[in-house]
């Protein structure tokens, strides 16, 4: 059985060594055959410097690197394109997503057969009210809109079989949201608790505008619902007007809010149609069938 990491790296230079020291200390012995697959997402310092360093003491180091950054979901689907494991796991290169944790999951995967991937959920968030408020929204919504299940917590901190990695490589679409795309998939699933460690060096790579961009590309990947909306809207804001057309008549001091509504109304008008485009957009995009990364050179 061989064992496939697929470590995203954006920056993360100081990380590098650390990561691969500790993967190290915790499967020395524990597994016959591995690969770790870095994936050096446009990095502006020496982080592939230090993978090729690691390469040079072990030929299971090893890398892609990007012509430009591409994002993380792009660097996951190229790592999972260049696994060869039977079994694979996405791990962040700054040690918040523990090894040790990687090898309770690993071993939960092959003691329970009936299980196809195991996911790491945090337990305890380390973020401010404000940020958690946003994601607990996100979650509510997402699962009101799509007939999907998305687990709140669930990280792409996860370990899958080899036919769920197939399955995956089978969804082609450029605007990729993985959480969507493990719920859309299926097979059995088991949510383990999991407690994310401080990073070893380094900030976060994601802000909050970053974190609304994906959460609201999420949305719009997985369900038309935005679209369905403005109907709905529209048919209750037909009978509001008509009996405020109605009232209005029998009493003409309510023409200021007769004014106000109609302004109301044309600048839903101006949202329904910005959604319209996003979607337009979104199929634009896509339909140009550009690559979802361009690699510069492999290790």
């Amino acid at each position: 059985m061989k064992l496939s990491v697929i470590v995203p790296a954006y920056n993360e230079e100081k990380n590098i060594k650390i990561f691969y020291e500790e993967f190290i200390k915790i499967f020395d012995k524990k597994i016959a055959e591995y690969e770790i697959i870095f994936v050096d997402d446009g990095s502006l310092d020496g982080t592939l410097e230090e993978i090729k360093k690691l390469n040079k003491t072990d030929k299971n180091v090893k890398a892609i690197s990007f012509s430009r950054n591409f994002g993380k979901e792009a660097a996951m689907y190229a790592g999972l394109k260049e696994s060869k494991g039977d079994i694979i796991s996405f791990m962040d290169a700054d040690m918040q997503q523990r090894p040790e944790t990687l090898l309770e999951m690993m071993n939960i995967l092959l003691e329970n057969l009936q299980y196809d991937i195991v996911v790491a959920c945090q337990k305890n968030r380390r973020e401010g009210k404000v940020l958690s408020f946003f994601k607990n929204a996100f979650y509510k919504i997402i699962n009101l809109v799509t007939n999907m299940e998305f687990k709140q917590g669930a990280s792409d901190f996860r370990i899958i079989r080899r036919n769920v990695a197939d399955s995956i490589l089978e969804m082609k679409e450029y605007f990729r949201f993985s959480k969507g795309i493990f719920s859309w998939i299926g097979f059995n699933t088991y949510y383990m608790e999991y407690n994310a460690e401080k990073r070893a060096n380094g900030n976060t790579k994601w802000s909050f505008i970053k974190l609304l961009k994906y959460a609201f590309m999420g949305i719009m990947s997985f369900t038309i619902m935005p679209l369905k909306i403005p109907i709905f809207i529209g048919m209750l804001l037909f009978i509001l007007a008509i009996v405020m057309l109605v009232v209005s008549i029998n009493n003409p001091s309510t023409l200021n809010i007769l004014i106000t509504f109609c302004s109301t109304l044309f600048s839903l008008q101006f949202i329904f149609i910005g959604v319209i485009g996003e979607y337009l957009g979104l199929s634009y995009i896509e339909n140009k069938k550009r690559p979802d990364y361009i690699v510069k050179e492999r290790i």
